[in-house]
Parts: structure tokens; C-alpha cells; sequence
């Protein structure tokens, strides 16, 4: 009796030592990289996120995989940009026979409409909501409530962290507008071969300029090329590109000239 009262205590104690079971993650998935990033901001431990096009990938011309639609039919979530932006989302929820609810971040967004006509199948309307600030509050309220409604027991929690990143995006705002108020007005042109920052522009009066006939979906020509090094040393503006792949014409301008670039997508 004596022996089997130690063991007992014994095992009474090391069940109160054992850690509690580690909280389960809700496996959501986000269609592209930047989206990716708002809903691991605002759903912190709580979430497992997977982002379908990473930060090196191009999102207008993805195609699904069958991996993608396993990472789909798992979720419990999944998140897309909208906008026509995801031309490939039908086929990745019917591939996948995912029954997650699709949230839609831009929800709310006022579209600009896309200068120049289509473009990536996008139909009129401008994509790139996330460009502005402004917009990309709506995006995490949006997600917020998303993840409230999968998970409500971590509704404190989605609660928090969106106010802390909402807080981020308020100081990142005033940045923005600080380091814009400090270039000359006749300055800020920018000259871009993808026609994707025009919510940067209507927020902070930066004009950019993609040159029509150029985009990520096809190769530029010789001729597409030697018309944007020619208008960029007419009218003296820094050149400024999305991520350059292959013989895209961030490639085949860098070797011209001086040259930044940016992620847009």
C-alpha cells in the first residue's frame, strides 16, 4: 500500500508538471505573399498561414498546383486579394473542393480603375489596393473579423494584435507623408514598367508611369525598351521597377541605366 501510495503521488506530480497541450493553429492560406504577411500580423500564434505565390513569385501569371489545392482544401480560411486579381481562384477552389469560406480582404475598398484598359485580366478595375495605407487598414479589419468569426475563442487576441498593426500603419502614414513633403513637387515622378501603384499615387500625389504595352505577363521588345530609356532621360525620372525576372525590362534596363526597384506584388 505504501509502495502504491509513492507511485501515485508520483504520478499526480508529474501530471501537474506536464506543459498544457501547445494551442492548435488555425491553418489558413493566403493567395499571395504581401496578403500573407497582414493576416500572420494580426492572427500571431493563433494562425498557420500559407501564402500560395511567395515573395519571388509573380501572381499574374500563377498557376496552381496540386499542392496549392491541398494547402486549400485544409484551410479552414482562405484569403484573397479580389479585384479580379486572383484570375486563377476559381479554378484552385474547384480543383480543390475546399468548403473554407473566401474572404475577400478588399471588401469595402472604393476600386480605382485601371488607366489604359485591361490589363492581366484584372477587367477595369486596379488590383493594388494595398498600396495606401489607408487601404491596407481596411484589409487587416478585414482580416480581423475573418479570423474572429473562424476562431472566436482568440478573439481577444486577433483583437490586439490588429490594433497594435493598426497602430504601425498610423505611424507608417505620417512617415510616408513626411518623406514625400521633402521631395520638390516637379520630383515625384516615378517611371515604372508595371502599372501597379495607383493607390500610392491618388494617396501621396506621386505620379508613376508605366509605358503602355509593357507588363509582367509579356517580353519586352527591343522597341518597348529603347521607349522607356528614352523617356526616362527626357524627363529625368528615376526609374523604378518591380522584382526583375528573366528578360523582363527591369533586366534589359538595368543594363542601361541606374535603376531601383520595388515589390509591388
Amino acid at each position: 500500500m505504501l509502495i502504491r501510495r509513492y507511485v501515485l503521488t508520483a504520478l499526480g506530480a508529474l501530471l501537474l508538471a506536464a506543459p498544457a497541450p501547445a494551442q492548435e493553429r488555425l491553418p489558413v492560406v493566403a493567395s499571395f505573399s504581401i496578403l500573407g504577411d497582414f493576416v500572420k500580423n494580426v492572427g500571431g500564434d493563433r494562425v498557420a498561414v500559407e501564402s500560395l505565390v511567395g515573395p519571388n513569385g509573380n501572381a499574374h501569371v500563377y498557376a496552381p498546383s496540386p499542392n496549392d489545392a491541398k494547402k486549400a482544401a485544409d484551410a479552414k480560411l482562405v484569403f484573397v486579394n479580389g479585384l479580379g486579381f486572383e484570375g486563377w481562384l476559381e479554378r484552385l477552389v474547384k480543383a480543390s473542393g475546399t468548403k473554407a469560406p473566401i474572404v475577400v480582404a478588399t471588401q469595402g475598398i472604393k476600386p480605382l480603375e485601371r488607366a489604359g484598359g485591361h490589363d492581366h485580366d484584372h477587367g477595369r478595375a486596379d488590383p493594388h489596393a494595398w498600396q495606401s495605407v489607408a487601404n491596407a487598414k481596411v484589409y487587416v479589419a478585414n482580416i480581423r473579423d475573418a479570423l474572429i468569426a473562424a476562431d472566436p475563442a482568440g478573439k481577444e487576441v486577433y483583437t490586439s494584435n490588429a490594433a497594435a498593426y493598426l497602430a504601425k500603419l498610423d505611424a507608417l502614414e505620417r512617415e510616408v507623408r513626411e518623406v514625400i513633403a521633402k521631395i520638390p513637387a516637379d520630383r515625384r515622378r516615378v517611371i515604372t514598367s508595371h502599372n501597379a501603384f495607383g493607390y500610392f499615387q491618388d494617396a501621396y500625389g506621386i505620379s508613376f508611369t508605366a509605358p503602355q504595352g509593357v507588363s509582367t505577363e509579356a517580353e519586352a521588345s527591343a522597341k518597348d525598351v529603347a521607349a522607356i530609356i528614352s523617356q526616362i532621360k527626357k524627363q529625368k525620372v528615376p526609374p523604378t521597377t518591380p522584382r526583375p525576372t528573366g528578360n523582363s525590362p527591369p533586366k534589359m534596363l538595368a543594363s542601361n541605366l541606374s535603376i531601383y526597384t520595388l515589390q509591388s506584388d
